[in-house]
Protein backbone atom coordinates (compact mmCIF):
# COMPACT_ATOMS: atom_id res chain seq x y z
CA UNK A 1 0.00 0.00 0.00
CA UNK A 2 2.62 2.35 0.71
CA UNK A 3 4.64 2.05 -2.59
CA UNK A 4 5.02 4.57 -4.91
CA UNK A 5 2.56 4.36 -7.61
CA UNK A 6 4.02 5.51 -11.38
CA UNK A 7 2.19 6.02 -14.69
CA UNK A 8 4.85 5.09 -17.71
CA UNK A 9 3.57 6.01 -21.05
CA UNK A 10 4.41 4.43 -23.83
CA UNK A 11 6.24 1.99 -21.42
CA UNK A 12 5.49 -1.72 -23.79
CA UNK A 13 8.60 -1.94 -25.67
CA UNK A 14 12.34 -0.18 -26.13
CA UNK A 15 13.31 2.69 -23.76
CA UNK A 16 10.04 2.52 -22.10
CA UNK A 17 10.09 -0.99 -21.09
CA UNK A 18 13.37 -0.52 -19.44
CA UNK A 19 12.35 2.53 -17.67
CA UNK A 20 9.50 0.55 -16.15
CA UNK A 21 11.63 -2.39 -15.20
CA UNK A 22 13.53 0.00 -13.48
CA UNK A 23 11.26 1.98 -11.62
CA UNK A 24 9.77 -1.44 -10.68
CA UNK A 25 12.87 -2.88 -9.28
CA UNK A 26 12.98 0.37 -7.34
CA UNK A 27 10.20 -0.48 -5.62
CA UNK A 28 7.09 1.06 -7.37
CA UNK A 29 3.99 -0.30 -9.02
CA UNK A 30 3.54 0.79 -12.38
CA UNK A 31 0.52 1.48 -14.95
CA UNK A 32 1.94 0.75 -18.27
CA UNK A 33 0.63 2.79 -20.84
CA UNK A 34 0.43 1.69 -24.44
CA UNK A 35 -1.35 2.33 -27.73
CA UNK A 36 -0.91 -0.74 -30.27
CA UNK A 37 1.42 -2.76 -28.40
CA UNK A 38 -0.65 -4.81 -26.48
CA UNK A 39 0.89 -8.43 -26.73
CA UNK A 40 4.08 -6.65 -25.20
CA UNK A 41 2.56 -4.70 -22.88
CA UNK A 42 0.83 -7.84 -21.25
CA UNK A 43 4.20 -9.63 -21.32
CA UNK A 44 5.17 -7.28 -19.51
CA UNK A 45 2.94 -6.60 -17.46
CA UNK A 46 2.96 -10.52 -16.92
CA UNK A 47 6.58 -10.84 -15.81
CA UNK A 48 6.89 -7.49 -13.47
CA UNK A 49 3.56 -9.37 -11.34
CA UNK A 50 5.64 -12.30 -11.47
CA UNK A 51 8.21 -10.61 -9.04
CA UNK A 52 5.61 -8.76 -7.10
CA UNK A 53 1.92 -9.66 -7.35
CA UNK A 54 -0.37 -7.04 -7.84
CA UNK A 55 2.15 -4.59 -8.57
CA UNK A 56 1.75 -3.97 -12.17
CA UNK A 57 -1.56 -3.02 -15.12
CA UNK A 58 -1.47 -2.49 -18.28
CA UNK A 59 -3.49 0.03 -20.42
CA UNK A 60 -4.07 1.10 -23.65
CA UNK A 61 -5.14 4.16 -24.93
CA UNK A 62 -4.26 6.94 -27.78
CA UNK A 63 -2.50 10.08 -26.65
CA UNK A 64 -3.95 11.98 -28.83
CA UNK A 65 -7.52 11.69 -27.26
CA UNK A 66 -7.40 13.94 -25.03
CA UNK A 67 -10.31 13.68 -23.70
CA UNK A 68 -10.21 10.27 -22.63
CA UNK A 69 -7.04 10.84 -20.66
CA UNK A 70 -8.74 11.99 -17.22
CA UNK A 71 -10.04 8.05 -17.76
CA UNK A 72 -6.76 6.58 -18.04
CA UNK A 73 -5.70 8.80 -14.45
CA UNK A 74 -9.17 7.56 -12.58
CA UNK A 75 -8.11 3.87 -13.28
CA UNK A 76 -4.76 4.11 -11.71
CA UNK A 77 -6.37 5.53 -9.09
CA UNK A 78 -8.78 2.98 -8.86
CA UNK A 79 -6.66 -0.01 -8.92
CA UNK A 80 -3.95 1.68 -6.98
CA UNK A 81 -5.38 4.13 -4.76
CA UNK A 82 -2.65 7.19 -5.28
CA UNK A 83 0.05 8.38 -8.07
CA UNK A 84 3.75 9.69 -7.14
CA UNK A 85 5.26 10.02 -10.41
CA UNK A 86 3.98 10.32 -14.38
CA UNK A 87 6.70 9.31 -16.68
CA UNK A 88 5.92 10.48 -20.58
CA UNK A 89 7.69 8.75 -22.46
CA UNK A 90 5.57 7.72 -25.54
CA UNK A 91 6.80 9.51 -29.09
CA UNK A 92 6.15 9.31 -32.14
CA UNK A 93 9.53 9.67 -34.34
CA UNK A 94 9.41 10.03 -38.23
CA UNK A 95 11.20 12.12 -40.94
CA UNK A 96 8.92 15.55 -42.42
CA UNK A 97 10.69 17.85 -44.90
CA UNK A 98 9.48 20.86 -45.38
CA UNK A 99 6.39 21.29 -48.38
CA UNK A 100 5.49 17.49 -47.36
CA UNK A 101 3.91 18.20 -43.83
CA UNK A 102 -0.03 17.59 -43.95
CA UNK A 103 -2.18 17.33 -40.98
CA UNK A 104 -1.65 13.50 -40.43
CA UNK A 105 1.87 14.13 -39.51
CA UNK A 106 1.05 16.98 -37.34
CA UNK A 107 -1.71 15.15 -35.49
CA UNK A 108 0.77 12.38 -34.86
CA UNK A 109 3.68 14.25 -33.87
CA UNK A 110 2.45 16.73 -31.92
CA UNK A 111 -0.33 14.22 -30.15
CA UNK A 112 1.96 12.04 -28.85
CA UNK A 113 5.16 14.60 -27.97
CA UNK A 114 3.28 17.15 -26.62
CA UNK A 115 -0.41 17.14 -26.56
CA UNK A 116 -0.57 14.10 -24.91
CA UNK A 117 1.63 14.72 -22.11
CA UNK A 118 0.18 17.99 -21.93
CA UNK A 119 -3.20 17.30 -21.12
CA UNK A 120 -2.20 13.72 -18.98
CA UNK A 121 -0.63 15.66 -17.02
CA UNK A 122 -3.34 18.32 -16.33
CA UNK A 123 -5.38 15.40 -15.14
CA UNK A 124 -2.58 13.96 -12.80
CA UNK A 125 -1.74 17.36 -11.02
CA UNK A 126 -4.30 16.99 -8.46
CA UNK A 127 -3.22 13.75 -7.57
CA UNK A 128 0.42 14.47 -7.48
CA UNK A 129 0.03 17.31 -5.54
CA UNK A 130 -1.56 15.35 -3.19
CA UNK A 131 1.86 12.68 -2.87
CA UNK A 132 4.16 15.72 -3.30
CA UNK A 133 5.36 13.70 -6.65
CA UNK A 134 6.89 14.59 -9.85
CA UNK A 135 6.61 14.64 -13.66
CA UNK A 136 9.04 13.62 -15.94
CA UNK A 137 9.20 14.06 -19.79
CA UNK A 138 11.13 12.57 -21.97
CA UNK A 139 12.05 15.01 -24.65
CA UNK A 140 15.24 14.91 -26.99
CA UNK A 141 18.90 17.35 -27.62
CA UNK A 142 17.24 17.71 -30.96
CA UNK A 143 14.52 20.20 -29.13
CA UNK A 144 17.09 22.92 -28.61
CA UNK A 145 19.44 21.97 -31.94
CA UNK A 146 16.91 20.83 -34.70
CA UNK A 147 17.53 17.52 -36.65
CA UNK A 148 17.15 18.27 -40.64
CA UNK A 149 14.42 16.79 -42.04
CA UNK A 150 12.52 16.21 -38.83
CA UNK A 151 11.22 19.81 -38.32
CA UNK A 152 7.88 18.82 -36.94
CA UNK A 153 9.32 16.18 -34.84
CA UNK A 154 11.66 18.94 -33.37
CA UNK A 155 8.99 21.37 -33.01
CA UNK A 156 7.02 19.02 -31.16
CA UNK A 157 9.93 18.14 -28.45
CA UNK A 158 10.70 21.98 -28.29
CA UNK A 159 6.98 22.19 -27.53
CA UNK A 160 7.38 19.38 -24.20
CA UNK A 161 10.98 21.00 -23.08
CA UNK A 162 8.98 24.32 -22.82
CA UNK A 163 6.24 22.73 -21.22
CA UNK A 164 8.30 20.85 -18.57
CA UNK A 165 9.55 24.02 -17.48
CA UNK A 166 5.87 25.81 -17.33
CA UNK A 167 4.27 23.14 -15.39
CA UNK A 168 7.39 23.40 -12.90
CA UNK A 169 6.68 26.66 -12.53
CA UNK A 170 2.63 26.06 -12.26
CA UNK A 171 2.71 23.13 -9.82
CA UNK A 172 5.23 24.09 -7.62
CA UNK A 173 5.77 23.33 -4.90
CA UNK A 174 4.02 20.24 -4.59
CA UNK A 175 4.51 18.65 -7.29
CA UNK A 176 8.45 18.47 -9.54
CA UNK A 177 8.81 18.51 -12.95
CA UNK A 178 11.90 17.79 -15.29
CA UNK A 179 13.41 16.29 -18.34
CA UNK A 180 15.54 13.71 -19.69
CA UNK A 181 16.81 14.49 -23.41
CA UNK A 182 18.09 11.17 -24.89
CA UNK A 183 20.87 11.68 -27.42
CA UNK A 184 21.71 8.89 -29.72
CA UNK A 185 20.13 5.78 -27.20
CA UNK A 186 18.71 3.11 -29.66
CA UNK A 187 18.44 3.88 -33.37
CA UNK A 188 14.66 3.68 -35.07
CA UNK A 189 13.32 0.88 -36.37
CA UNK A 190 11.81 1.72 -39.26
CA UNK A 191 13.84 4.83 -40.54
CA UNK A 192 15.49 4.50 -43.45
CA UNK A 193 17.56 7.94 -42.99
CA UNK A 194 19.89 6.85 -40.48
CA UNK A 195 22.05 4.27 -42.92
CA UNK A 196 25.13 2.77 -41.36
CA UNK A 197 27.18 6.35 -41.99
CA UNK A 198 24.82 8.48 -40.48
CA UNK A 199 24.83 6.58 -37.34
CA UNK A 200 28.94 6.61 -37.60
CA UNK A 201 28.57 10.23 -37.97
CA UNK A 202 26.10 10.67 -35.04
CA UNK A 203 29.03 8.62 -33.11
CA UNK A 204 31.95 9.99 -34.13
CA UNK A 205 30.13 13.37 -33.19
CA UNK A 206 29.25 12.24 -29.55
CA UNK A 207 32.55 13.04 -27.22
CA UNK A 208 32.21 9.02 -25.71
CA UNK A 209 32.39 8.21 -29.48
CA UNK A 210 29.12 5.34 -28.77
CA UNK A 211 25.64 5.08 -28.13
CA UNK A 212 24.00 5.14 -25.15
CA UNK A 213 21.29 2.90 -23.70
CA UNK A 214 17.65 2.20 -22.48
CA UNK A 215 19.40 1.63 -19.21
CA UNK A 216 21.06 5.03 -19.60
CA UNK A 217 17.54 6.99 -19.42
CA UNK A 218 16.18 4.89 -17.44
CA UNK A 219 18.46 5.22 -14.33
CA UNK A 220 18.49 8.49 -14.22
CA UNK A 221 14.77 8.84 -14.41
CA UNK A 222 14.69 6.52 -11.57
CA UNK A 223 16.90 9.61 -9.93
CA UNK A 224 15.05 12.68 -10.50
CA UNK A 225 11.94 10.12 -9.41
CA UNK A 226 13.78 8.90 -5.89
CA UNK A 227 16.40 11.19 -5.44
CA UNK A 228 16.23 14.49 -6.62
CA UNK A 229 13.80 15.97 -3.84
CA UNK A 230 15.13 19.79 -4.98
CA UNK A 231 15.75 19.77 -8.55
CA UNK A 232 12.45 20.91 -10.41
CA UNK A 233 12.07 22.57 -13.94
CA UNK A 234 15.74 21.38 -15.14
CA UNK A 235 16.40 18.92 -18.26
CA UNK A 236 18.96 16.36 -18.25
CA UNK A 237 20.91 15.62 -21.79
CA UNK A 238 21.72 12.30 -21.47
CA UNK A 239 23.84 12.12 -24.98
CA UNK A 240 27.52 10.56 -24.52
CA UNK A 241 28.51 14.65 -24.41
CA UNK A 242 27.01 15.10 -28.12
CA UNK A 243 25.60 18.59 -27.08
CA UNK A 244 28.60 19.88 -25.82
CA UNK A 245 30.01 20.69 -29.38
CA UNK A 246 26.54 20.10 -31.64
Amino acid sequence: MNSPVILVTGAARRVGAEIARTLHEAGANLVLHYRASATEAEALAAELNARREKSALARRHDLRDSAGLPALIDETIAYFGRLDALVNNASSFFATPVGGIDEIAWDSLMGSNLKGPLFLSQAAAPHLAATHGCIINITDIHAERPLKGYPLYCAAKAGLLGLTRALALELAPAVRVNAVAPGAIEWPENDSDFSPAAQAAIINHTLLKRIGSPDDIARTVKFLVFDAPYITGQVINVDGGRTAHL
